[in-house]
């Protein structure tokens, strides 16, 4: 059994920086892709980058310049740091981890950018 918990989520002016952390813990192999997602009001969840073990990243065009992921093996955490935050960029900010055939989700941080 695997568990999630995010951290870093808040209340930031437009053009601020966040920094989200999710830390995987529990009994699992290895984890191999380690991503985050979000979901605003009224629409899907979508992704907003992903990093798999050896350290290659996918991002969202929307964020790409602006959002950096990064991992920790050793401590099993992903990291997003968000610059140049827009108040687009508000919404729950989601966990995703892939073990082996399976998928684990954290319970969401929320990210509220003002204008």
């Amino acid at each position: 059994q695997l568990q999630l918990v995010e951290s870093g989520g808040g209340l930031v002016q437009a053009g601020g920086s966040l920094r989200l952390s999710c830390a995987a813990s529990g009994s699992f192999f290895s984890i191999n892709t380690m991503g985050w997602y979000r979901q605003a009001p009224g629409k899907q969840r979508e992704l907003v980058a992903r990093i798999i073990r050896g350290g290659s990243t996918v991002s969202a065009d929307s964020v790409k310049g602006r959002f950096a992921i990064s991992r920790d093996n050793a401590k099993n955490t992903v990291y997003l740091q968000m610059n140049s935050l827009k108040p687009e960029d508000t919404a729950v900010y989601y966990c995703n981890v892939e073990v082996i055939g399976m998928s684990y989700w954290g319970k969401g941080t929320l990210v509220t950018v003002s204008s």
